[in-house]
C-alpha cells in the first residue's frame, strides 16, 4: 500500500519540486494550494516531468478549518509537508497581521486536522532566518535562535514552537522542522522553477530577469560588509537538492527511524557564497554579462550565514550534490522557458 503525502502550498516554487521528488520516490501525493502566490504553471510542469496526469489537486485555503478538516476526511493521509505560508520579508514588515493570521492559523489547522485523523507525521518548512545574525559560523541546529528581524521570521520561529509543543502534548504526533538556507535554481527539465509575482524578493530571479531584459539593472545591496569581497555571504542550495531532503525526512518519519518525536535539521550546502560570487558564477555558467550596480545596504540583511549540514548528512543520509554552475544554468533555462524562448 503506497503511503500518501499531503503537500500544502504544493503549487509553489519549493512545493512543486518536492512533489516531483515524492512521486519519483514512489509516494502518492495530494497537492493543495490557495493559489494566492502562484498560478498553475508549476503544477502543470510537475505533471509533465512525472508523466502523471492524475495527481490530485485541491484549491483551498488552510486558514479555513472546515476546508482543512474536509481534506483530511476525504483522503487517507500518512504525512503532511506544510509550505502554505506567505514568505516576503518586506511585505511582512508592512503587513504583520496578514502574516501572523495566515502563517499561524494555517499551520494550527493542519496540525489539528492531522491529529484528529491519526496522521501523526508533520514536516514543517522552516528557515535559516530563525538564526538571525549568528554569533558563530557555520550554524548548527544547536545554535541559538536570535530574535526575529521580521514578522515573517517570527512566524517561522512560532510555527516551530507550535509543532514542538504539539508533539510534546499529543501522543501519536511526530514533527520534523527543516531549516532551509537559500533555495535557488530550477528543475533540470526547465519545466518548473521560481515564478515570482511582480518584483522578485530573491536574488536569482532578479538576476535571470535582468539577464533576459525584464529588469534594467540588478542592485547589489552593499559592498562594504566585513566579508572577503564586501558583499553578503549566503548558503545557496539547489532547489532539487532541497526537495530531496524532504523525501529523506518523510521516509524517516514513516519508517519509524526518528530518534526523537521532534527533530530539526539544517538543509544547506555548508559552503558560503557571496552575492558577487553568485553573480560571477551566473555569468560564467551562461556565458553572458549582467548589468548590475552597487546600491546602499538593505535594512535587516544579515552579513553572513551558512549551515553546518552534518546532522542532516549523518541522520537523514542526505547531502547537497548539485554544482552551483549547474544550478545557475538551470535557473537561466527556466527563465528562458517562461519567456517562451
Amino acid at each position: 500500500m503506497k503511503k500518501c503525502v499531503l503537500v500544502s502550498g504544493g503549487a509553489g516554487f519549493i512545493g512543486s519540486h518536492v512533489t516531483v521528488e515524492l512521486l519519483e520516490a514512489g509516494y502518492d501525493v495530494i497537492v493543495a494550494d490557495n493559489m494566492s502566490n502562484c498560478d498553475m504553471t508549476c503544477f502543470e510542469g510537475v505533471k509533465k516531468i512525472t508523466g502523471r496526469e492524475d495527481i490530485p489537486f485541491v484549491k483551498m485555503d488552510f486558514c479555513d478549518p472546515v476546508a482543512t478538516e474536509l481534506l483530511f476526511t476525504t483522503h487517507e493521509i500518512d504525512a503532511v509537508i506544510h509550505f502554505a505560508g506567505f514568505k516576503a520579508v518586506g511585505e511582512s514588515v508592512a503587513e504583520p497581521l496578514k502574516y501572523y493570521r495566515n502563517n499561524l492559523e494555517s499551520f494550527i489547522n493542519v496540525i489539528e486536522s492531522a491529529k484528529a485523523h491519526g496522521c501523526g507525521n508533520i514536516l514543517f518548512s522552516s528557515s535559516a532566518t530563525v538564526y538571525g545574525e549568528p554569533e558563530k559560523l557555520p550554524v548548527t541546529e544547536e545554535s541559538p535562535r536570535q530574535p526575529a528581524t521580521s514578522p515573517y521570521g517570527n512566524t517561522k520561529q512560532m510555527c516551530e514552537d507550535i509543532l514542538r509543543d504539539s508533539v510534546k502534548a499529543y501522543s501519536g504526533i511526530r514533527g520534523i522542522a527543516l531549516r532551509y538556507f537559500n533555495p535557488i535554481g530550477a528543475h533540470p527539465s526547465a519545466l518548473i522553477g521560481e515564478l515570482p509575482r511582480g518584483v522578485p524578493n530573491n536574488l536569482v530571479p532578479f538576476i535571470t530577469q535582468t539577464a533576459i531584459g525584464k529588469r534594467e539593472c540588478l542592485s547589489v545591496f552593499g559592498n562594504d560588509y566585513p566579508t572577503p569581497d564586501g558583499t553578503c555571504q549566503r548558503d545557496f542550495i539547489d532547489v532539487v537538492d532541497l526537495a530531496k531532503a524532504h523525501v529523506f525526512a518523510v521516509r524517516r518519519m514513516l519508517e519509524d527511524k526518528m530518534k526523537n518525536e521532534y527533530e530539526i535539521f539544517n538543509i544547506g550546502t555548508g559552503k558560503p557564497l557571496s552575492v558577487m560570487e553568485l553573480i560571477n558564477g551566473f555569468e560564467k555558467a551562461n556565458s553572458l554579462k549582467l548589468n548590475y550596480k552597487i546600491a546602499p545596504r538593505r535594512p535587516g540583511d544579515v552579513t553572513a550565514i551558512w549551515a553546518d549540514p552534518t546532522l542532516a548528512n549523518e541522520e537523514l543520509g542526505w547531502k547537497a550534490e548539485r554544482d552551483i554552475e549547474d544550478t545557475l544554468a538551470a535557473a537561466w533555462a527556466w527563465e528562458k522557458h517562461i519567456a517562451g524562448e
